[in-house]
């Protein structure tokens, strides 16, 4: 089968059929259906790069939870050799204490930078998708106001 160099080629399954039954169909108002199609496609590729976006934010988030978790191990590691060492109570509670004092400050700043990193990664995700959004509503307006002047 020739290609129609008008028609956008999709590489999603099943496009060439959908392509194939929209130009069949007598669509009210939508008399162009290349134009649908491209715009469709261009969702399309707008919900891809919205998935990439979102994976590559998994991505990093679960990157920063493991670099966390070493870092975690090896702190554990001279907590126990420091809580080990022969030391009066007094001091051996105080140093306790800071340990404690310390290791809480780090879980929270570790829980807010991840927590910054997925709201991060959620928002450029969301600001693709709301951006095409935007952009079909205009097209299909587009799509209609021309088919009214038809």
């Amino acid at each position: 089968m020739a290609s129609n160099p008008k028609r956008p080629q999709a590489n999603w399954p099943g496009a060439e059929e959908f392509q194939k039954m929209l130009g069949q169909m007598k669509l009210p108002g939508v008399p162009n259906a290349d134009a649908l199609m491209r715009a469709h496609q261009r969702n399309m590729e707008a919900l891809s790069a919205a998935n990439r976006i979102a994976l590559e934010g998994a991505q990093a988030v679960a990157k920063r939870h493991m670099e966390i978790m070493q870092q975690t191990m090896a702190e554990l590691t001279e907590t126990l050799k420091a809580l080990a060492s022969a030391e009066a109570p007094q001091d051996k509670v105080a140093r306790q204490t800071e340990m404690l004092k310390a290791a809480y400050e780090r879980a929270v700043a570790n829980t807010r930078e991840v927590g910054d990193l997925i709201q991060r990664a959620n928002g450029e995700a969301l600001g693709a998708l709301n951006q095409r959004v935007t952009e079909a509503i205009e097209e299909l307006t587009q799509l209609v106001g021309t088919a009214k002047k038809d």
